[in-house]
């Protein structure tokens, strides 16, 4: 069975730090999908437009591909990757952060979580610490190396650099420097 890694997000920019992940995520998977959600179920739409943030993640990075889909939440991301790809494992790559909330998100019922986990695996790097499983899910949760740390790069920091006139360029890759100054810089 083919494995995808799946990386999902805001992408508002494209960091350094996504593309580490895909590359550490190519050591475990055959391929890599960056996935963009039309809706975010825990934020707001801001900054980049849609159109904006497939061009980052086109013009960053070669060794992955870049889809659009419709639900933003984790279950419905993988269902909706399941129907184009159906003989695939799907991988989801997160952060410790994210991981976090992927497992602690109510999805209405105690039991939900264990169903979702039923139809991918997660794949998590150290953010601001390492993320132990539950034991009810660390055999769907592996832990995902990178090279370096992360902790201090986030679209967020990017966005807030850039506002405050401070340098941000050593946080993006330099193929989408000037994409960022002309969608963010005031």
């Amino acid at each position: 069975m083919k494995k995808i890694g799946v990386l999902s997000g805001a992408f508002n920019p494209v960091t350094r730090a996504h593309l580490a992940l895909v590359d550490a995520a190519l050591a475990k998977v055959d391929e890599v999908i960056c996935v963009v959600p039309r809706a975010y179920p825990h934020k707001e739409f801001h900054g980049a437009s849609l159109e904006d943030r497939v061009e980052m993640l086109r013009r960053a990075g070669a060794h992955y591909r870049v889809e659009m889909v419709e639900g933003g939440l984790l279950i419905d991301i993988a269902r909706e990757l399941k129907r184009t790809h159906p003989d695939a494992e799907l991988y989801f790559i997160t952060g410790r952060d994210a991981a976090e909330r992927v497992v602690t998100w109510d999805y209405g019922t105690p039991e939900a979580i264990d169903q979702i986990f039923k139809e991918l695996h997660l794949l998590v790097a150290s953010r601001e610490g390492v993320y132990e499983p539950p034991d009810n899910l660390r055999h769907r949760i592996h832990a995902l190396e990178l090279q370096e740390s992360f902790d201090e790069v986030s679209s967020t920091e990017v966005r807030r650099r850039i506002a405050a006139g401070e340098p941000w360029q050593h946080l993006v890759p330099e193929p989408i420097t000037q994409l960022i100054e002309r969608i963010y810089e005031p």
